[in-house]
């Protein structure tokens, strides 16, 4: 009986695989463009998708404005946004697990679904987030991407 000889990996050396991990796997590295676009304020952003029952998780979101699990907050309605502030006499609060639960009124006078993607603005300084559904980013950036689509066409 003949035993079938295993053949050693060729592991790149550790310098070229300190130069770039990438192109040592033999894979070629795209250029990333540079933002000339410095930011100018605090915020933080956040994209989460809203489950059957309205809750959100963005532990990155949460964490930058400070709320712990049991936070209390007010959530109103500001045209087809939402705010939510921290509010000691606040109807609604982060969960035991860090999420923020929508009440069922707002989520159907905002019209969202399950599965909706929204998009979270946490500005710390003034201990607020702004929720925006899908609708609000229709508005928001409908100008934007005609302009853009009439002058690539």
């Amino acid at each position: 009986m003949t035993r079938s000889v295993i053949s050693p990996l060729a592991v790149p050396s550790t310098v070229a695989r300190a130069k770039n991990p990438i192109q040592a796997a033999g894979r070629r590295v795209l250029p990333l463009p540079a933002l000339s676009i410095p930011r100018t304020s605090d915020v933080v952003y956040g994209l989460s998708t809203m489950d059957c029952r309205g809750r959100i998780t963005d532990r990155a979101i949460v964490a930058a404005l400070g709320w712990r699990p049991g936070t209390l907050m007010t959530i109103r309605q500001a045209r087809a946004l939402l705010l939510i502030r921290t509010d000691l006499h606040g109807t609604s609060g982060v969960t035991p697990q860090g999420h923020l639960r929508l009440p069922a009124a707002l989520r159907h006078a905002s019209q969202l679904s399950p599965g909706d993607r929204l998009l979270l603005a946490a500005y710390p300084s003034h201990d607020l987030l702004i929720v925006q559904p899908p609708a609000a980013l229709d508005e928001l950036l409908a100008p934007h991407h005609r302009h853009l689509l009439a002058v690539t066409a």
